[in-house]
């Protein structure tokens, strides 16, 4: 029986309080929307998925009760493959927090970019809306990083999200998961 080699990853979703951090996270995890969640809950979420023809084992981190943004927690920063950085369309404040975290990111980890995937979560609150779709695009095109609104309330584009992070971190990791009769080797003196 052939048994497929499955790759693992892990994401941090970060982003302001109450714009659907963990909605997003359990809605792909578990399928389900939570109307109410303990936003000081702090977890780590587990699932394995197909993302083009490859097996994936993602970890996820999911932030929630992070109502500090000025403090990242080294804890998202190290070990961690992939950010899923959430604002909501209807808070504008959300989506101006996500360019300090961001660049706190950077900071911790020294890095120049990272792989990440800008989420405008909370699509179905159009009249609510205070950040145009437009506007979050162009924030995803100044850091290169890919872009979706979504709705984890009518679960739209949610698992789009979870692919996208795992493209945007392959673009980057696939030296990692090379096979050992590749010739590379190490040697710890």
């Amino acid at each position: 029986m052939y048994v497929p080699h499955v790759k693992t990853r892990k994401v941090a979703v970060l982003g302001f309080r109450a714009v659907g951090k963990s909605s997003l996270t359990i809605r792909f995890i578990d399928d389900v929307f939570i109307q109410a969640y303990n936003p000081t809950i702090e977890a780590t979420f587990n699932k394995t998925f197909d993302v083009d023809g490859s097996h994936y084992h993602l970890e996820v981190a999911d932030t929630a009760g992070q109502d500090d943004y000025s403090i990242l927690h080294s804890q998202y920063a190290l070990g961690i493959h992939g950010y899923i950085l959430v604002y909501s369309v209807a808070s504008k404040n959300s989506f101006e927090t996500l360019k300090i975290i961001r660049d706190k990111i950077l900071n911790v980890t020294g890095a120049a970019t990272i792989p990440c995937v800008l989420v405008g979560n909370k699509s179905d609150l159009q009249f609510e809306r205070q950040v145009p779709r437009e506007q979050g695009q162009a924030l995803a095109d100044s850091w290169g990083c890919a872009f979706v609104e979504s709705s984890a309330k009518h679960n739209e584009r949610v698992e789009d999200i979870f692919k996208l992070i795992i493209r945007e971190i392959e673009k980057t990791t696939q030296h990692y998961d090379m096979p050992a009769e590749s010739g590379c080797c190490c040697t710890i003196m």
